[in-house]
């Protein structure tokens, strides 16, 4: 086809042809370093500069039942803010968790940190969990949960059967086999980027059986691991001084580490 054409027109058809073959390139390269860029995401953020800490409740929702905790971060020099959740605690799991990203958000910009820590108790682990599966994990550094049932509890099973007009739907959800939390357990229990511990007492009566508090992937630390004596009940974890020590112990500078018998004396003191 250019072979009929002068020199000139010849001269312009290829640099017109040329133009369109780099324009084409670098609209698909930037196409390209956009995919790549969503696909990296964030930055990992840094373990080794604490932000401030989220306490979320468990179901009934007492801010006043995770004050202890809280108190004891802020003696110890850390801003710590119990997330008042919606419904008392007992509606949607997933409102919960739009509100503690609210609380992460907020925040992030009066501290000016580029990361927080969340501790969540009882059905407050499940909200975090749902929080950082749904891109939470991104300015996650830890995120420990206290006795919380991950694989649900057998209580809400009974409830559900004997008395389901008293069963609202945070009670649903925390039964054992139900939908929201097979499909949270379906894929990764927990998501890359925090740190990951999980702290549950063997004596817990309301998360039944206490194992449920089991999380593949974190740090476990049933209380009786460390203080094989401790009488710790599921409405003691967040207040009793040698699981305060041992929050404090994982939300430090220095990453999640086991802990055993021989810690049991220093935590306790």
């Amino acid at each position: 086809m250019l072979a009929g054409l002068s020199p000139a027109r010849r001269r312009l058809v290829v640099t017109v042809l040329a133009l369109v073959v780099v324009a084409v390139l670098v609209t698909g390269a930037t196409l390209l370093l956009g995919r790549l860029s969503g696909a990296a995401g964030r930055e990992p953020v840094s373990q080794s500069e604490p932000g401030p800490v989220l306490l979320v409740p468990g179901y009934g929702g007492s801010t006043a039942s995770l004050q202890p905790l809280a108190d004891r971060l802020a003696a110890e020099g850390r801003d710590a803010t119990v997330v008042a959740v919606p419904g008392n605690g007992t509606g949607d799991l997933g409102g919960s968790a739009d509100v503690l990203d609210e609380a992460v958000d907020a925040a992030l910009e009066r501290t000016g940190a580029n990361s927080v820590d969340v501790v969540g108790y009882s059905a407050g682990g499940v909200v975090a969990r749902l929080w950082a599966a749904d891109g939470g994990a991104d300015v996650a550094r830890r995120i420990v949960t206290l006795g919380s049932p991950h694989h649900g509890t057998t209580l809400a099973d009974l409830a559900g059967s004997l008395s389901p007009d008293q069963c609202p739907e945070a009670c649903r959800q925390l039964a054992t086999g139900s939908p929201l939390l097979i499909h949270l357990n379906a894929g990764d229990e927990t998501p890359e980027g925090p740190a990951w511990v999980s702290i549950w007492t063997t004596q817990d009566e309301t998360v039944t059986p206490p194992e449920s508090a089991r999380l593949e992937g974190a740090l476990e630390l049933p209380v009786q691991s460390v203080c094989a004596d401790a009488r710790v009940a599921h409405g003691d974890l967040p207040r009793h001084p040698l699981v305060q020590a041992m929050v404090l112990e994982q939300l430090g500078v220095a990453a999640p580490a086991a802990l055993g018998p021989e810690d049991c004396a220093r935590l306790s003191g």
